[in-house]
């Protein structure tokens, strides 16, 4: 088990080309820091594309079914460093990111996350939103997109992932705050508007919130998945 160096894991579902360039990103990053990288790739899709990417990468490429919160448990299984951090595959990372999780980690943190910030837009819409999410990390918890870290033996202890395709982190920065400090980094990752831009920016976000709300009363999180993917799967 190294101290010195992260895991980088990450749940992958037909999103290769964005996966291709946060492999490239992260192998950059690790030349400039010589910070250590594990990357652990969980793919839900079990694509031929995405295992080429991680071969060509070295990559630790990993099948599984399609449930975020069993592929990050998975991907946490298979790590050989201290510190874990999950990141989606759509994730843009700054140079400093890597080394701003390590010297988070290097200072007491049990973990933490990132400021969310669009890596795509300087819409007015967008910068609304990253404004509101702001104020709803303080009250409440930040979610997957945000590059959420751990130190390995505080995500155990805190009881990893939810085994859940949805709201998977919500227990688990809920426990993680409670072993000690759990940091908020300002700047360092990207989140991409894709998906805010393709459904509506309030539309997007509003659903969002319900669901949430929905998930605080207590609705499972596999009917809200369910509820999730039939609200965003294009139509044709």
């Amino acid at each position: 088990m190294s101290s010195s160096g992260i895991s980088v894991i990450i749940p992958c579902l037909h999103d290769e080309d964005r996966l291709e360039r946060l492999l490239l990103q992260l192998r950059l990053t690790e030349s400039e820091t010589e910070i250590p990288l594990q990357i652990v790739v969980v793919d839900a899709a079990v694509s031929e594309r995405c295992q080429a990417l991680c071969r060509s990468n070295d990559a630790l490429w990993s099948s599984a079914t399609p449930s975020r919160g069993e592929q990050l448990r998975q991907g946490a299984a298979l790590s050989v460093h201290e510190t874990l951090w999950f990141l989606h595959a759509d994730a843009d990372l700054g140079r400093q990111a890597c080394m701003a999780v390590s010297e988070a980690i290097e200072e007491g943190a049990t973990g933490g996350y990132f400021a969310f910030r669009f890596s795509d837009t300087n819409s007015w819409q967008g910068r609304l939103i990253e404004r509101l999410v702001a104020w709803r990390n303080r009250v409440g918890v930040p979610y997957g997109d945000q590059g959420i870290f751990a130190r390995r033996t505080a995500y155990f202890a805190a009881g990893q992932h939810a085994p859940w395709p949805l709201f998977e982190e919500v227990p688990l920065v809920k426990g993680l705050r409670r072993h000690g400090s759990f940091r908020r980094i300002e700047h360092g990752l990207g989140v991409s508007s894709r998906r805010w831009q393709r459904d509506g920016w309030w539309r997007r976000t509003c659903r969002n919130r319900l669901l949430a709300i929905a998930f605080m009363l207590k609705l499972s999180p596999f009917t809200l998945a369910r509820l999730y993917v039939r609200k965003t799967v294009p139509k044709r």
